[in-house]
């Protein structure tokens, strides 16, 4: 009975023990959470309490806004001179840079078998005029024929019937005459289209320019039958030229005709040439699905430094303002974090009551038609009308901004 006591008290002792570590570790743990607990709420207390503000002062000065486009140095007027006759050049008489005048011989093909063509021509038509001769020589009979017998036929001496054989024959005389006429015309018309011929074996410049391009040489058979060859390129006057550039669709609103530009080129680097804009074309141009639309820009080329076909890179003033309210674009860009809760996804039973939820925050959207003052160390939103911009300063048309308020650009933790 003693030892059964004895052994009921060892077992209670045991279990006693065992409770009571379980309840040292229940207390640890308990104690390191909300030790945890405390540090993750400071910590996000104190990054949400420590914002420091970017920002930059609202000026008042000049602003230029430009449009870029690239494209090529070209002539004013450039001509493809060809040939609408087939046959064998006789002759080049120009080569490449040569300056030519209107009219200039250019090349000449081989007129043999043209000047024959003409000959033909000439004796077809003295054959012609021959036969209106004869013609008019037989009307001139028939009808004398004709009026003697009429004459006797009404006294009666001349049967009737004779009388119808003279006024036949004078009926054909006077269609013989017209048959005849017909056939001289045809004569002269091909004898002009044979003598024209002729001359377009002189191949001549159609314009004063200089010769750009030349594709031919002496004894070369062109063939025009299906397609005018070209034989000569020509550029008219050098001295002006004209740059042809892509202007892609977001910008082409903006260029209007008479615009000042500036360009540059490969071959003059750190050179600008002045240009305007001429001509902005309603035509569009796709190229892997980018719409641009082309600008033509007058060129002064006096100075004899650029070339046909060069690339240059245009920038196109397309508004200035003087004097004008500027803001940095960042600060359109800008919208202060909206606070929100955080209730967290995770964080339940003894851990949620122990580690609550600490406040975060969540971007706002910026309209770009505001900005945020720092005025007395806190921001003010202020609504604002834009007016143009050049990509880091936009003018400020209507709002209640004065020159050297401190528009905030951007935002720090005091963390970081």
């Amino acid at each position: 009975m003693a030892d059964r006591s004895s052994e009921e008290i060892e077992r209670m002792l045991a279990g006693g023990k065992h409770r009571k570590r379980r309840w040292l570790w229940v207390v640890a743990v308990v104690a390191l959470l909300g030790a945890g607990g405390a540090w993750f709420w400071l910590a996000g207390s104190e990054q949400s309490g420590g914002v420091s503000y970017v920002t930059e002062a609202v000026t008042r000065g000049d602003l230029t806004v430009t449009v870029t486009a690239t494209g090529t140095v070209e002539p004013t007027t450039e001509v493809e001179v060809s040939s609408e006759l087939s046959g064998t050049l006789a002759s080049v008489e120009v080569d490449y840079n040569d300056t030519v005048e209107v009219g200039q011989v250019l090349a000449r093909l081989d007129d043999t078998k043209f000047n024959a063509q003409v000959a033909n021509a000439e004796a077809a038509l003295a054959a012609a005029k021959a036969e209106l001769l004869q013609a008019e020589a037989t009307q001139r009979e028939a009808t004398e024929l004709y009026d003697a017998q009429a004459e006797l036929e009404r006294r009666g001496v001349v049967n009737h019937s004779d009388f119808v054989g003279y006024v036949a024959a004078r009926d054909r005389a006077v269609a013989a005459v017209q048959a005849a006429q017909a056939s001289l015309t045809l004569a002269e018309a091909n004898l002009a289209l044979e003598k024209d011929d002729l001359e377009k074996t002189v191949i001549r410049s159609p314009i004063k320019g200089v010769v750009l391009d030349r594709d031919v040489s002496a004894g070369q058979i062109v063939a025009a039958s299906l397609s005018a060859p070209t034989l000569f390129t020509l550029a008219e006057d050098l001295s002006k030229m004209q740059l042809l550039v892509d202007i892609d669709e977001a910008d082409i609103g903006q260029v209007e005709v008479g615009n000042r530009a500036s360009f540059t080129v490969d071959a003059y680097p750190g050179e600008i040439f002045p240009a305007t804009i001429t001509q902005v074309r309603y035509a569009p141009e796709t190229t892997d699905d980018v719409v641009t639309y082309k600008g033509v820009l007058a060129v002064d080329n006096s100075q004899m430094l650029l070339r046909p076909g060069m690339t240059a890179t245009a920038t196109i003033t397309v508004d200035e303002e003087t004097g004008a309210l500027l803001v940095p674009n960042a600060a359109l860009r800008y919208a202060p974090p909206q606070v929100v809760e955080d209730t967290g996804n995770g964080a339940g039973g003894l851990v949620g009551l122990i580690m609550p939820s600490r406040p975060g925050s969540d971007s706002a959207t910026a309209t770009g038609k505001s900005v945020w003052v720092l005025r007395d160390g806190s921001p003010v939103e202020v609504a604002v009308t834009p007016g143009a911009s050049n990509g880091k300063l936009t003018i400020i048309t209507a709002g209640d901004l004065t020159e050297g308020d401190q528009v905030i650009t951007d935002q720090r933790d005091g963390a970081q």
